[in-house]
């Protein structure tokens, strides 16, 4: 069960890094 949740935690810790990027990238496309 333990590693079931580091898992999820860890994937959503993905999805969090990719948004953030996206992020960074339209400010610059934008800027």
């Amino acid at each position: 069960m333990s590693g079931h949740v580091g898992g999820a935690f860890t994937n959503a810790g993905t999805i969090l890094v990719l948004f953030i990027l996206l992020v960074i990238v339209i400010c610059g496309c934008f800027r």
